[in-house]
């Protein structure tokens, strides 16, 4: 496993057992994020590196009992949580790797992805093997609960200019991955770039 990868093993290994319980109010944020995604009965999406799994839930309301959900993480111990926390049931979790997803080409309908931006070691990389399993047309929603600049604030940092998430970085770097941006919100209660598969 690449170096950065363990990095963000041991990150999230040693902050999963009270994840939810740092961040117990972004449930409503994270229903309003999937709303976006327009999902239909049926489809198929992933929520990528999906952490304890709090979007697995709104997935699966969106998608339905005839749609498949799948949460992909990086992590052991915040699958393990995710479990605790009762979620395994709105979805299949997978222990895998975004860089290498177990996934066919263009199978899913979309991939919803909280906080997953910046911790990605390869991100252009990253977002063309995201782009290979969304079908032509299918949708990207880079998420977080708060903006760019409540969460340099929260971290005690300032945002820099090579911030992936600022959108004069996101809108070309998704554009060389596969992904042609369709709308973006930077705002403190919310960050969400969405984006379509290109053809």
């Amino acid at each position: 496993m690449a170096e950065d990868h363990t990095h963000v093993q041991e990150f999230f290994s040693a902050r999963a057992a009270d994840w939810d319980a740092r961040f117990p109010d972004d449930g409503p944020a994270y229903a309003a994020a999937v709303a976006t995604l327009g999902l239909k009965p049926g489809n198929t999406v992933l929520d990528a590196g999906c952490g304890t799994g709090r979007a697995l839930r709104p997935l699966r309301a969106a998608v339905g009992p005839e749609g498949t959900v799948l949460g992909v993480d990086l992590t052991p111990a915040m699958l393990d949580a995710a479990v605790r926390a009762g979620r395994g049931g709105h979805g299949r979790l997978l222990l895998g790797d975004v860089a290498r997803l177990p996934l066919r080409y263009r199978s899913l309908d979309a991939v919803f992805g909280a906080g997953l931006i910046a911790h990605l070691p390869e991100p252009e990389a990253n977002l063309r093997e995201l782009a290979r399993v969304v079908r032509p047309g299918g949708l990207l929603a880079l998420f977080h609960p708060v903006g760019r600049a409540a969460l340099a604030a929260r971290q005690g940092r300032q945002i820099t200019p090579g911030d992936l998430r600022a959108e004069g970085n996101l809108r070309p770097l998704l554009a060389a991955s596969g992904w042609r941006m369709t709308s973006y919100v930077d705002e403190d209660a919310r960050f969400l770039a969405l984006a379509a598969r290109q053809d």
